[in-house]
């Protein structure tokens, strides 16, 4: 057992536990029942239980969430076109999201995956400067897909580079 300062007591009667917990003012807490003897904590059971989730509620608190952002193209896509569906993909980026590009195929254009395939690959090494291809392309059904991730510190790169230009210049001097 486990006194309520945290000093080891030793092994101690169920009862004579009970008595010491009940003369306390705390509670008899089973902290490890596997334990041969069982381990026993004296101590404010709600009390742990607060501050045990207050942990976990921190922990969530810096926890990142990962965005999964979609574009979607066209095998036969004109330039100005995938100019500006690479403008999405970049912008998604730096923003730290993650993007999915999808390349949806439609009658004959499914015999020709190599197209959507070359496609891809122009897309990827064109924003190599702001991500990676995390999951190269893959053909499922009609469509074909590339998953393309941030470089790591992205987002705190975008950040930072926000908050440099909310920042006003400061006064001239006369």
């Amino acid at each position: 057992m486990v006194g309520p300062e945290g000093e080891q007591v030793g092994i101690v009667r169920v009862e004579d536990a009970l008595r010491l917990a009940f003369e306390a003012d705390l509670d008899l807490v089973e902290v490890a029942p596997n334990a041969r003897p069982p381990v026993c904590k004296i101590m404010d059971y709600g009390k742990f239980k607060y501050e045990a989730a207050q942990k976990q509620r921190e922990s969530r608190k810096n926890q990142q969430m990962t965005v999964i952002k979609e574009q979607k193209l066209r095998p036969k896509i004109d330039d100005h076109d995938y100019e500006t569906k690479k403008g999405h993909v970049v912008r998604f980026l730096e923003q730290g999201s993650k993007v999915k590009v999808t390349i949806m195929f439609r009658g004959r254009e499914q015999s020709r995956p190599e197209l959507g395939f070359r496609l891809l690959q122009r897309l990827g090494a064109d924003v190599a400067d702001y991500g990676f291809v995390e999951t190269s392309a893959k053909q499922d059904g009609r469509n074909m897909t590339m998953v393309l991730a941030p470089h790591k510190g992205s987002k705190t790169r975008a950040k930072a580079q926000q908050d440099k230009a909310n920042q006003t210049p400061p006064p001239a001097q006369a």
